[in-house]
């Protein structure tokens, strides 16, 4: 009897024994599974975080491109302005008077006493500045006119596709693209072989796309990128394409 009693007692023992040891265990399993899902939930977080880097990264990316292109487009009226001031700083060498000091002019007898021709080339470029500063002052409607005036009156010179391609610009910036697509075009096809052919081609497939002529534009930019490969526009062109 006292055998059977001790025996019990012995059972009674390991089995409370057992129960705590399973306790302990799924004590021990709970707190990994909560340390394990608070490191999930951490780098669920960093994840997060990550992406709204990229995200923020790809857009300071697009800005500094927007900007570079920004850049690129105003460096052609830097150039046409500081044409300007050059023209500007030389008028008071051409109205100069001689100096006291100057040697008197020699006794030549002159055979031929017809004035000698004024300097053409340097009027014409004045003529042509002059309706530039009009554009670079927002005065469109009358650049449009004073770049008119000058290719009719000018229409072999040198500076004729760049006051067209300029027209073209007046038009653009007033969202007049029909008048623009135009101006570009003319650009094109009547001075081929003209410096701002390529920046024509570019303007053009521009107008295309807010005329809503993807077809059109895309044929236009790849024509360009074809043609003049190593020009900025065409690096525009590119940059462009990519986007559609």
């Amino acid at each position: 009897m006292r055998i059977r009693v001790l025996v019990c007692a012995c059972s009674a023992m390991l089995c409370i024994s057992g129960c705590g040891a399973n306790d302990l265990m799924v004590k021990r399993q709970t707190e990994i599974e909560a340390r394990m899902e608070q490191l999930i939930q951490r780098y669920a977080s960093a994840d997060a975080r990550l992406a709204e880097m990229s995200g923020e990264l790809k857009d300071v990316q697009a800005q500094v491109r927007q900007n570079s292109a920004d850049l690129q487009e105003v460096k052609p009226l830097l150039s046409e302005m500081k044409s300007a001031v050059d023209v500007v700083r030389q008028k008071p060498l051409e109205t100069q008077q001689p100096s006291s000091t100057a040697l008197p002019p020699s006794r030549i007898e002159v055979i031929n006493g017809e004035a000698a021709p004024p300097d053409s080339a340097s009027k014409i470029q004045d003529l042509y500045m002059k309706a530039f500063g009009l554009y670079s002052a927002n005065e469109y409607q009358k650049a449009i006119e004073a770049f008119e005036a000058f290719i009719g009156t000018h229409p072999e010179s040198e500076y004729a596709g760049n006051a067209r391609y300029w027209i073209g610009e007046c038009f653009y910036t007033q969202k007049d693209f029909r008048s623009a697509l135009e101006s570009f075009r003319r650009v094109i096809a009547e001075y081929p072989k003209g410096n701002k052919v390529p920046d024509a081609m570019l303007k053009l497939g521009l107008t295309q796309i807010n005329l809503n002529e993807p077809v059109r534009a895309r044929e236009t930019l790849l024509g360009l990128v074809e043609r003049y490969p190593k020009s900025q526009a065409a690096a525009k062109a590119r940059e462009r394409l990519g986007k559609r």
